[in-house]
């Protein structure tokens, strides 16, 4: 999402980095190019403005440090303001305090609330939550529907709401049911329009009276851009929300929603849907995405996200084929399945340290996932002796699995031989004190030492 502000501000500091020291010139210079940078990420304006003031105030007459280059000191003040801009900490839903926990989804139509409701409700069933979805959307056609069919694939209960029942009324008696079946987090799915009118906000305020909420949570589509923020400045004026959720991170948006909802709103980013997955949807951490953001990688999130996909029993029974070199085509499939839990490979990539100058390489590999779909159905397409003994595929065998998998014996032969060259690699390194064996190098007695 934020790539091209990525981009551009890595160009900004390669700049500042052959700079001898810093002066009020060449940091009015970068500053200048920081400022056209946000605005065609499209953050709001006057955010914009107190954000290149902020840097600049701190950044002339700046003691220059030994430890730290002109440049790498001038991306720590950026670094720190992106965090605050961004809402400074991380911000989730209050569990503690009054039950059952009650949530409100509130935000324009098309917006994701729906889809968006059924992702938090895995998210906190994870957490050992016990969350009931209430419908309260009876205009759109279908969204009842919808919001039952996400609980039978999630397995969370889901209220009856019809069509003939006003909104509050259905609100009520959810809380009724939930108080007799122990649910202890209540999540309302409320209606939407295209636009903010007075049916819209009469409708949620008679919702926010009847039923004291815990959090008003307004989702908001990142792809609208500074729309988003005007849409939630005036749900804010009326509701008083507790928090945003940005839906659809994971597309071409450029990122203003994100920078600018905080500062002009006043309330926290808790949440960000980053796919069309039911846990496709990330807690939002400040400080995580202001590294992303400078190209600087999110290590944390990369390793949260491995953790909760790969099972550490599994991880530690692959870790033990790799140092015996048993390590099959079927636990490369496995691994490879793994992989496209965490996301997609621009997601993982991303959050790679120091990725974004390999990508402007001229001669950079492209992450491709309909590479890793053929190489998944090419394994798929060998038999369960041919994944264990990659030895025995023979010429006849490797035009079978072409064939069964959809592509060309070149392509079959192409896996096989990166397989074979990551077996050889590890036990190339099995043979190296210290790598893959967790065994030390000795030192030598002092005398023996030269």
């Amino acid at each position: 999402m934020f790539d091209n502000l990525t981009d551009r501000l890595e160009g900004v500091f390669r700049k500042l980095r052959g700079t001898g020291k810093l002066t009020e010139e060449n940091i009015q210079e970068s500053m200048r190019e920081v400022r056209m940078a946000l605005l065609e990420a499209d953050v709001n304006f006057q955010v914009v403005k107190d954000f290149i003031a902020s840097i600049t105030e701190q950044s002339v007459g700046l003691e220059v440090t030994k430890a730290l280059s002109p440049g790498q000191q001038i991306i720590k003040i950026v670094h720190d303001e992106l965090v605050k801009l961004l809402g400074g900490s991380t911000e989730q839903i209050r569990l503690d305090g009054r039950q059952p926990v009650t949530i409100m989804m509130a935000g324009l139509q098309g917006s994701g609330k729906t889809t968006t409701s059924g992702k938090l409700a895995r998210m906190l069933k994870e957490k050992g939550r016990k969350p009931y979805l209430v419908p309260a959307d009876i205009y759109r056609p279908a969204a009842i529907e919808q919001l039952q069919v996400l609980g039978e694939q999630l397995d969370i209960p889901v209220h009856p709401s019809t069509t003939d029942q006003k909104p509050v009324e259905i609100c009520r008696q959810a809380m009724e049911a939930a108080g007799r079946n122990g649910y202890d987090t209540l999540i309302f799915d409320t209606a939407g329009r295209l636009h903010v009118d007075e049916d819209l906000m009469g409708e949620l305020k008679e919702i926010q009276s009847a039923i004291q909420l815990s959090e008003v949570l307004f989702v908001a589509d990142s792809m609208t851009g500074q729309d988003a923020v005007t849409v939630a400045e005036k749900f804010n004026q009326d509701l008083e929300i507790s928090g945003v959720i940005l839906t659809k991170m994971e597309g071409d948006a450029r990122g203003g929603a994100a920078l600018s909802i905080k500062n002009v709103t006043g309330k926290p980013i808790k949440f960000v849907g980053i796919g069309e997955g039911l846990d496709a949807l990330e807690v939002f951490h400040p400080d995580r995405i202001a590294s992303r953001i400078l190209g600087m990688g999110d290590v944390l999130s990369l390793i949260e996200k491995a953790e909760s996909v790969i099972d550490k029993k599994k991880a530690d029974k692959l870790a033990k084929k790799l140092r015996q070199s048993t390590f099959t085509l079927e636990d490369f499939l496995e691994q490879l399945q793994h992989i496209k839990k965490m996301g997609s490979l621009d997601q993982i990539m991303g959050m790679i340290p120091g990725i974004n100058k390999l990508k402007q390489l001229k001669d950079a590999p492209k992450p491709d996932e309909k590479e890793l779909t053929k190489t998944e159905a090419i394994i798929r397409s060998m038999t369960k002796k041919e994944r264990q003994n990659h030895m025995i595929i023979n010429a006849s065998r490797r035009k079978r699995i072409a064939a069964g998998s959809g592509t060309s014996v070149t392509e079959v032969n192409r896996v096989i031989k990166s397989y074979s060259a990551m077996l050889k690699m590890m036990k190339k390194m099995r043979g190296k004190p210290g790598l893959m064996t967790g065994k030390k190098r000795r030192k030598m007695p002092k005398g023996m030492r030269k």
